[in-house]
């Protein structure tokens, strides 16, 4: 990410636009929605301002002269649109004193890109493409356009104009934002989407104990919880629905070291982060750590996600941390992820069952199988089945001895997959 998405104050000075024709026109459009005062040198001496609403003209100064020479005293950003050569010689003027420049169609004497924009009132959605493709960004500008709520900037003015209220009777930050969350995505939120912000107002009014409603107990502090999250073998395109929702609501993550960054950059923003996991021949916090980490934050009031690589049910030992949650009596919920094993098959192309071929499906661990009473390699022998063995890499040479000492085919075909699913796979 090159370009850091900001939303700039329009208002607290003036924007200087050179250019002319229909380029500069549209800026002038855009800049006017934002409440700015505009500058404006038309490089071709026309300034045309029809279709201008009144009120916005007494935001526009029409300036004239060579905009090299304009006062720049005041001036927050400076837009160039049409402007032609003067483009690159307003951007190494603006940059010597360090005002933001956009040079329209011209990434290299820019120093901020204009994103398509849902615009929605109090929500504004910006979509960048780093300059490289504006038809990409209008592209996604339109999906999303689809998908928002006509009226979700008034739900966000709705919110605005409570926020004080609310917080001075829930001054803890975790229940505070649950209890918009219940607003958002309850009865209230659909009374403002419908139109009908009166009877939301009334309805947010008769909230008497506004800790209960955003689910507080008696102790003060709202009901915590733990989701056991599937992470996938590491695309974060492959996360369920679900999966995506627990990472975006929750207060603390757990997560283990196959968790790949990118499946960690979906994760809601300031949410804290614990690593937990291990990997083979390195030391962890070991297992009754982790459980106590987890139960320790639902008790605080916390939503907290154990984020695991693969499936939390496979080889990820979701079992024993479903069981001391269940003892500890802290409540949990499970969120299966696509395990390696069916992801390295998706990605191959190495179907796991085939008709009249591979009948059976055996998921196997290496992970001890040097000590030899750990694994009937008998079991493993029938050419009809495919055995799909996780953490195989050290313990390859043990693995392929215990298959042909019990029999298997050496003609048996394998594959060796690493890192499957990501880019370096």
């Amino acid at each position: 990410m090159r370009f850091l998405p900001v939303f700039l104050d329009l208002q607290a000075g003036a924007v200087l636009l050179v250019g002319a024709g229909d380029l500069a026109r549209a800026k002038l459009r855009l800049l006017i929605s934002t409440g700015a005062r505009i500058r404006w040198y038309a490089t071709d001496g026309d300034h045309d301002v029809s279709g201008v609403e009144p009120a916005a003209l007494q935001r526009i100064e029409l300036a004239d002269g060579d905009p090299l020479d304009a006062d720049l005293t005041g001036v927050v950003a400076i837009v160039c649109a049409g402007a032609g050569d003067a483009g690159p010689v307003m951007s190494a003027r603006a940059r010597a004193v360090g005002l933001p420049v956009n040079v329209m169609d011209d990434l290299s004497h820019s120093t901020f890109i204009f994103p398509a924009i849902v615009d929605r009132g109090d929500v504004v959605v910006a979509v960048g493409t780093g300059g490289s493709s504006p038809v990409v960004a209008r592209r996604v500008r339109e999906r999303i356009e689809a998908a928002l709520p006509g009226r979700i900037g008034d739900l966000a003015s709705f919110i605005g104009r409570w926020r004080k209220s609310v917080h001075n009777r829930i001054p803890e930050f975790p229940l505070r934002r649950r209890f918009w969350e219940r607003v958002v995505d309850g009865p209230i939120g659909a009374l403002v989407l419908a139109g009908r912000t009166d009877e939301a107002e009334t309805a947010l009014k008769n909230i008497r104990d506004a800790s209960a409603f955003a689910g507080a107990q008696q102790t003060g502090k709202g009901e915590g919880s733990v989701t056991l999250v599937g992470a996938g073998p590491g695309d974060p395109d492959l996360l369920t629905l679900k999966a995506l929702r627990a990472l975006q609501d929750a207060d603390v993550i757990f997560y283990d070291e196959l968790v790949s960054a990118e499946v960690l950059d979906r994760a809601r923003r300031d949410a804290s982060r614990v690593a937990v996991g291990r990997r083979v021949g390195k030391p962890g916090i070991g297992q009754a750590a982790i459980n106590r980490l987890m139960i320790e934050a639902a008790r605080n009031g916390q939503r907290a996600v154990r984020l695991k690589g693969g499936d939390p049910f496979v080889f990820g030992r979701g079992g024993e941390e479903v069981e001391a949650l269940r003892q500890a009596g802290v409540r949990y919920s499970v969120v299966p992820g696509i395990s390696a094993g069916l992801g390295a098959a998706a990605q191959f192309e190495v179907p796991l069952t085939f008709r009249h071929e591979a009948l059976r499906i055996t998921f196997l661990t290496a992970h001890k199988a040097r000590d030899a009473e750990t694994v009937d390699w008998s079991t493993l022998t029938d050419e009809k089945m495919t055995v799909v063995v996780y953490m195989g890499v050290t313990a390859a040479r043990s693995v392929r001895a215990g298959l042909l000492a019990a029999g298997r085919s050496p003609q048996t075909p394998v594959g060796v997959f690493a890192r499957v699913t990501r880019p370096d796979a």
